[in-house]
Order: structure tokens, then C-alpha cells, then sequence
């Protein structure tokens, strides 16, 4: 099973960038990166020290629904490269462990799959949730903060 992080949706991302509205209406807030802990949640790297960074709601949820967890994220402020890479993106590398939870085809949580997870155990205990029937992704959030950093699905589908 081969595993695909995604960058956030293009579209929201170059909507945001050139000033659109945030998953709460607004503008994103602008700030300059002091290089640690800013997740960029497109190209999946933290936002360099010394760059410019948006910083905004996100939803990344097809539609608002009880379990569409709505809340801040990090961008570069200019464009950046959408991962696309092979393996675990460089946002998974560095804190301790990571929230991990598998959601369904109708993007609700599946109960009892949300768990705080060492990073070196973020990509198997994504393997097996997405082992399951009833779990088509898996998204990955701060242990710490609850933000939003990546989705994770097969690229077997």
C-alpha cells in the first residue's frame, strides 16, 4: 500500500493568497515566520525564518457538518511548491507525536481511530487504518494544538 500526503486544496490556497476569504469570511492575517513550528500546509515544510506567512482558518471538509473540524493554519505567503513528494513530508518530522484520526466516505470521524501517535509510528498506524473497510483518509493534526497539518490517503485507490 502505497501512502499519498496531501497538500491543502490547491484552489482554497491560491484563492487565499490573492486575498479571498478564510473558512471564517476573512482575509488571511499576515506575519513574518520566526522559522520554528510554522507548517505550511502546502508545500508541507515549515515557512523559512525571516519569510512571509498567512495565517487563516481552514475547513478541510467538502461541506460544514458536526464533524468538519474548522481551525487555524499556516501558508507561505508567496507560492510555494504543493507536496508531491515520496514519503513522510517534512511537517511529520518534527514534533513527538501527532494526533491521528480515520474518517469515513461521508467525512465523519470513525470512532475509536483517533490517537495520539509517535511520529515514527504516524505512517504505519496510517497504514492500518486505511487497512479497514469503513476508513477512506486519515488526517493528522498537532498532539498539541489541534491544527490541521495533512491528509493521508492510498494512491492504490
Amino acid at each position: 500500500m502505497t501512502l499519498t500526503y496531501e497538500p491543502y486544496e490547491p484552489s482554497f490556497v491560491a484563492s487565499v493568497r490573492a486575498g479571498g476569504p478564510d473558512a471564517n469570511g476573512q482575509p488571511a492575517e499576515r506575519a513574518i515566520s520566526d522559522g520554528a513550528g510554522k507548517p505550511c500546509r502546502s508545500c508541507l515544510r515549515n515557512v523559512p525564518e525571516g519569510a512571509g506567512m498567512l495565517i487563516l482558518s481552514a475547513r478541510p471538509f467538502p461541506a460544514p457538518q458536526p464533524y468538519a473540524e474548522q481551525g487555524p493554519i499556516f501558508l507561505c505567503a508567496v507560492s510555494c511548491a504543493p507536496w508531491a513528494g515520496p514519503g513522510v513530508p517534512p511537517i511529520l518530522r518534527t514534533s513527538p507525536d501527532y494526533l491521528v484520526k480515520g474518517y469515513g466516505r461521508d467525512d465523519r470521524i470513525v470512532y475509536g481511530t483517533g490517537r495520539i501517535t509517535p511520529k515514527d509510528e504516524v505512517e504505519s498506524y496510517a497504514r492500518d487504518l486505511l487497512g479497514q473497510g469503513p476508513i477512506a483518509y486519515v488526517d493528522v493534526r498537532s498532539a498539541r494544538n489541534n491544527c490541521f497539518l495533512t491528509r493521508i490517503r492510498t494512491s492504490d485507490e
